[in-house]
């Protein structure tokens, strides 16, 4: 129903002011995103805005870019501007919407292999391969009768994997690298699976002695 091309990387923030960084240069620190989007982790727990509505308040936006903004090579030459933007952006999708994500690794800063794991689901990998992905000549050749079936999957060096998962979880769920310092770096998003119709497809209330932060 949906289809998304996510990147996947490295990149770079401004030393904030009067600090030392350790990053490519003295004036930059190391930083990690999905399509230029470095997750930003805010200080209201995701579920319980989107529970309560509250989004409208400034604690996620719903703008998480489905493709990249500015497309490039991205197993090649990396461009000269490694600054990745900031934020809390988030997915919106139906309820029971079947998905395809392509992930693609990129070569800023270097190509690394990155284990990719979405929580509420697992996911069937559907394809992987070197290089760029290619949306013409590589789906045709994607497994769809006995793909493998995981909640993490590693995205190769300079190359890109294609999963597949059915939305039928109700809630907000995250999708990180499992590399502890990418995840801090920002390398991350969240989807918002919204209530289907009936009773059993709606995400419940927060218990009643759900400990308050």
């Amino acid at each position: 129903d949906k289809k998304f091309f996510f990147t996947v990387g490295l990149g770079t923030k401004p030393c904030p002011k009067n600090q030392t960084c350790q990053g490519p240069t003295n004036t930059t620190k190391f930083a990690a995103s999905m399509n230029n989007i470095s997750f930003a982790l805010p200080r209201t727990a995701l579920l319980q805005s989107h529970f309560f509505s509250q989004y409208s308040k400034g604690v996620y936006t719903t703008d998480f870019p489905a493709f990249p903004l500015i497309p490039f090579n991205y197993t090649g030459t990396p461009p000269n501007n490694t600054l990745v933007n900031n934020g809390t952006k988030l997915v919106v999708i139906p309820f029971n919407t079947s998905v395809e994500v392509v992930l693609q690794d990129t070569s800023i800063l270097g190509a690394e292999s990155h284990p990719l794991h979405l929580h509420g689901y697992n996911f069937y990998v559907v394809g992987q391969g070197f290089g760029n992905f290619d949306p013409e000549n590589d789906p045709p050749k994607f497994n769809l009768v006995d793909p493998v079936e995981r909640n993490t999957v590693g995205v190769p060096s300079g190359g890109w994997v294609a999963i597949r998962f059915q939305a039928d979880n109700p809630g907000v769920w995250l999708m990180h690298c499992h590399f502890d310092v990418h995840q801090s770096w920002g390398l991350g998003m969240a989807w918002v699976v919204l209530d289907g119709e009936l009773p059993n497809q709606k995400l419940p209330p927060p218990p009643s002695d759900l400990p308050k932060c």
